[in-house]
């Protein structure tokens, strides 16, 4: 199921977004490069908003404690025991789409 969830011009470059997405919480990424990543907004590890930590080309740092996620896999790169789900996302004429 793919879900249109607000608009590309609604997240400056490098920054990210939490969205309301059938009953769950989805963090949208756009990249330096405008790209865009999806992952669920909540940390597992003590409930920290995805969206607001800092962001590479490939991971993002929760802002409460640290913990890491690849940003194509949802995988915590130091290794802890726990990730979060990735989704596939894209802009279709401005528009964010998210497929659950």
């Amino acid at each position: 199921m793919t879900v249109e969830v607000g608009r590309l011009d609604e997240i400056p470059v490098g920054e990210g977004r939490t969205f309301a997405v059938d009953g769950r919480q989805v963090a949208v990424f756009r990249l330096r490069d405008d790209s865009l990543r999806a992952l669920d907004a909540v940390c597992p590890h003590r409930g920290g908003p995805l969206a607001d930590g800092l962001t590479d080309d490939c991971v993002v740092v929760c802002p409460l404690h640290g913990h890491t996620f690849d940003m194509s896999t949802g995988t915590e790169v130091s290794g802890a025991d726990f990730a979060v789900r990735s989704y596939v996302v894209e802009a279709v004429d401005g528009a964010i789409q998210v497929t659950l």
